[in-house]
C-alpha cells in the first residue's frame, strides 16, 4: 500500500501514531508559560521583557528561549502588550492672569514659623479615579506641610480649601509665591483677608 501511495514506511507509521516533536512539546510548554508571564504583568509585558522573566525561569533547568521564539509563539496565542499612550497634562489657559510680583526672588531662608509659604499643585494617577490632583502649602521654616486638599478636579475650591485648612492650622504674617493653580481671583482674596 505504501508504494502505491509512494510513501515510505516510516512516513506512514508516523502518521498512523503521531507523536508530537520535541520542538512542539516545549513550544506548547513555553506558551503556557508566555500565557502565565503575560497575565501576571497585567498584558503590559512585550517581547523582550517576556523573554527577560521567561529566561529566569528556564535558567534553573538549563535552558533558554530567544525573543524571535517567543514573538512567534506570541503571535501563534494572539497575545500582543498593551500600551498606553503617556497622559500629557493640558496647557494652560488662554486667559489673561494677572501677573503677581515674586516676593521670595529665590530666597527661601526664614528665621521662624508663617514667614514664608509656598504652595505646589501636583497630579496623581490613581487606580479607582484615574488623575487625581493634590495642592498643598509648605511652611519653609519648619518645611512641613502645613495645609493640603486632594480632588478628581482641578478646580478653584481645590486651592481655597488648601489655603482655607493652612490658614486653620497657622496663622499668616506673609503673603505666599504664588504658582500657577494659586493665581485664583478668590485665593488671592482669602489671602489678603488673613494677612
Amino acid at each position: 500500500m505504501c508504494r502505491i501511495l509512494g510513501v515510505s514506511r516510516a512516513q506512514y507509521y508516523r502518521y498512523r501514531s503521531p507523536k508530537p516533536s520535541k520542538r512542539r512539546a516545549e513550544d506548547a510548554d513555553l506558551k503556557q508559560r508566555i500565557l502565565r508571564i503575560f497575565a501576571e504583568f497585567k498584558q503590559r509585558y512585550g517581547v523582550m521583557k517576556i523573554h527577560h522573566e521567561l529566561n529566569l525561569e528556564l535558567q534553573p533547568l538549563q535552558l533558554r528561549c530567544s525573543p524571535r521564539r517567543i514573538s512567534r509563539l506570541m503571535k501563534e496565542l494572539d497575545i500582543h502588550s498593551v500600551t498606553v499612550n503617556k497622559w500629557k497634562a493640558a496647557s494652560a489657559s488662554k486667559t489673561k492672569v494677572e501677573q503677581r510680583p515674586n516676593l521670595l526672588k529665590q530666597d527661601f531662608s526664614t528665621t521662624g514659623l508663617n514667614q514664608k509659604w509656598t504652595a505646589d499643585m501636583t497630579y496623581i494617577q490613581t487606580k479607582r479615579n484615574g488623575w487625581c490632583y493634590l495642592s498643598t502649602i509648605m511652611d519653609l521654616h519648619s518645611r512641613r506641610i502645613i495645609g493640603y486638599s486632594f480632588s478628581k478636579k482641578m478646580a478653584t475650591d481645590l486651592v481655597l480649601k488648601t489655603l482655607e485648612s493652612a490658614v486653620k492650622n497657622r496663622t499668616i504674617t506673609g503673603g505666599p509665591d504664588y504658582p500657577y493653580g494659586f493665581r485664583i481671583t478668590g485665593y488671592q482674596r482669602l489671602i489678603t483677608i488673613n494677612v
